[in-house]
C-alpha cells in the first residue's frame, strides 16, 4: 500500500509510478487529511495490507513533514509490519531517516529504510522553481530511480538514501515551523477569478471562500498547493514569491503553465 502526501504534485507523481511498479494500492494522505479535518467521525483511520506500507512525501527542513508524522501516528496499520519511506527533495534529506525511524518505533513497525529522489524545487515562498525545460530533465531522471526502489521493496530489501546530506540540528526544524510554516502572509490579488481551486486542493481544509475570494484560517502546513495551482497566479506570499514561476506537476506528468491549472 503506497501512501502519498503532495502539495505541488512531485510526491504524487513518484507515488503513482511506484504504485504501478509494485501493482499496489495508491492512497492519498491529502484526501484523508482533509476528510479528518472536515468529518473526523467518518474518515478512515485503519489500513490493512499484506504487502509493505510505503510512505511517499516531500522533505520539510530535512525531516518528514509534521502533518505526515501526525497522520501516521493517528492511524492503525494492520497486516504487514514493514514500512518504507521515499522522500522527494530538492537537495538532501538530512535528519529525515532518524525521524522516520522514530515514527516506525512509535507505530511498532519495522523500519525498512528511507530513500529519496531529487525533484524540481517547489518551495517558492523561499526558493525559486526551475524553468520548465530543466524541470522536465529532473522529472525524467526520476523514473529509473523509482524502478530500482520498487525492485528493492518487492524483495523486502532495506533501502538506503543517496541524498542524506549533513545532519541538521533539531533546533533548526523547530525554528522552521515557528518562523516559516504560517499562512499569515498569503494574500490574493485583484485578478482572482473565484474558482476556489486553492480551497478545494488544500489538504488542511484551511481555506474558505468569502465573497468569492480565498481566506486562510491559520492551519497552514506550507505545502504550496494553493499558490502553485492558481490558474491566474493570483496568490502571493508577501514579497517572497513575487515574479517567481509557479511550479505544479499534474498527475499525468504535465507541468502547469500560465493560466492553466486543471487537476
Amino acid at each position: 500500500m503506497v501512501f502519498y502526501f503532495s502539495g505541488t504534485g512531485n510526491s504524487r507523481y513518484i507515488a503513482q509510478q511506484l504504485s504501478e511498479q509494485l501493482s499496489d494500492e495508491l492512497v492519498s494522505m491529502n484526501r484523508l487529511m482533509r476528510q479528518r479535518k472536515l468529518d473526523p467521525y467518518t474518515a478512515q483511520y485503519a489500513f490493512t495490507s499484506e504487502d509493505p506500507f510505503v510512505v511517499v512525501c516531500p522533505t520539510y527542513c530535512w525531516h518528514v513533514p509534521k502533518v505526515v508524522e501526525e497522520f501516521l501516528l493517528d492511524s492503525r496499520f494492520l497486516g504487514s509490519r514493514e514500512m518504507y519511506f521515499l522522500l522527494t527533495c530538492g537537495s538532501g534529506t538530512g535528519q529525515a531517516k532518524a525521524h522516520a525511524k522514530e515514527i516506525c518505533r512509535e507505530l511498532s513497525m519495522e523500519f525498512m529504510g528511507l530513500t529519496s529522489i531529487l525533484m524540481p524545487e517547489n518551495y517558492i515562498t523561499l526558493f525559486r522553481a526551475p524553468e520548465a525545460d530543466e524541470a522536465v530533465g529532473i522529472i525524467r531522471a526520476s523514473k529509473p530511480q523509482v524502478e530500482n526502489i520498487a525492485q528493492q521493496i518487492l524483495i523486502h530489501h532495506t533501502v538506503k538514501d543517496s541524498y542524506s546530506g549533513p545532519a541538521m540540528p533539531a533546533l533548526l526544524y523547530r525554528l522552521f515551523y515557528k518562523l516559516f510554516v504560517t499562512d499569515k502572509k498569503f494574500r490574493v490579488k485583484d485578478n482572482c477569478i473565484g474558482c476556489s481551486a486553492c480551497a478545494k486542493l488544500c489538504p488542511m481544509a484551511n481555506i474558505r471562500m468569502q465573497d468569492r475570494k480565498p481566506v486562510w484560517q491559520g492551519s497552514c502546513t506550507q505545502c504550496q498547493a494553493c499558490i502553485a495551482v492558481c490558474p491566474v497566479d493570483a496568490i502571493e506570499y508577501g514579497r517572497r514569491a513575487k515574479g517567481k514561476r509557479r511550479y505544479y506537476l499534474f498527475a499525468d506528468g504535465r507541468q502547469k503553465f500560465p493560466k492553466e491549472a486543471r487537476q
